[in-house]
């Protein structure tokens, strides 16, 4: 199976970049960057909520919902067109709460610093980003026919494995433990942003991401 950034390749991932790049006023390269982190961030805190039968049941409750049924991935000209709704914002940040808990505030912090782009921005990144990752997972778990809690795990921890070696996972497990603590966060920057000159390595997958080089 795909990796979740793979998914995200070509023409749609470009049309994200695109469109979250406008509704903040952040540079597209910048953009890309936040979402190239958050974006496997944010499944390594879903896929460890599915590890629990509550949290899975709860996020499949929440895949199989007419709000978060795909359909915004057919849609992105429309999400972005005059601005994205504070419909869909309000739900991205019930999503993050959901999903990250007291954890956001760090996650915030580290992609804001690692950026370069202010907290403001990052957080309404996250906000637009949420929705459309779950409408990935929904489009993904109707495709597979997913309807366990095990079927559920299974499927995040093979979007994830699609871009991650052991260790690498193990970074972005980090940011969720860490408690702003400063060398785990300059370790994870340096995996995902391209520290780790290793083309193998998470650094180098998630530099090709949306089609860069």
């Amino acid at each position: 199976m795909s990796g979740i950034l793979d998914l995200l390749n070509g023409e749609t991932g470009k049309a994200i970049i695109s469109g979250v790049s406008n509704q903040t006023n952040q540079p597209e390269d910048k953009t890309q960057s936040v979402l190239t982190m958050a974006l496997p961030v944010l499944m390594t805190a879903m896929k460890r909520n599915a590890a629990t039968p509550e949290g899975a049941q709860g996020l499949m409750s929440a895949l199989n919902s007419n709000k978060h049924d795909g359909g915004i991935l057919n849609n992105l000209s429309g999400l972005f067109g005059g601005g994205v709704d504070a419909n869909v914002l309000n739900d991205g940040s019930k999503i993050l709460g959901h999903v990250l808990g007291g954890k956001q505030s760090t996650v915030e912090q580290t992609l804001s610093a690692k950026s370069g782009m202010d907290l403001g921005s990052v957080s309404q990144i996250l906000k637009v980003a949420a929705p459309i990752l779950m409408g990935m997972l929904a489009k993904q778990t109707k495709e597979k026919n997913v309807d366990s809690a095990g079927g559920l795990e299974g499927m995040l921890g093979s979007l994830l494995g699609g871009n991650s070696a052991k260790q690498e996972q193990s970074f972005l497990e980090a940011i969720l433990d860490a408690d702003n603590d400063g060398s785990v966060i300059d370790d994870v920057a340096g995996m995902v942003l391209g520290g780790n000159k290793n083309k193998g390595g998470l650094g180098g997958m998630l530099g090709g991401l949306f089609g860069g080089k």
